[in-house]
């Protein structure tokens, strides 16, 4: 279930990021660079934030 959860939330923050950058301004994009970093970081590591705010929220696996 988190899983889910979590790619959901991870490809509308994209797709959102890649909207607004077309539409509103290119600087959108550095968000969509943060997320890409972020997914990085997090399979190098194991850890990720929101991950960390997914269990807060009562999210389990």
């Amino acid at each position: 279930m988190k899983n889910r959860i979590f790619r959901a939330i991870v490809g509308t923050f994209i797709l959102v990021s890649l909207l607004l950058a077309v539409y509103v301004n290119q600087n959108w994009l550095w968000f969509t660079a943060f997320v890409g970093a972020n997914l990085l970081q997090s399979s190098l590591t194991k850890w990720c934030l929101l991950d960390t705010i997914l269990l807060k929220l009562g999210v389990r696996d």
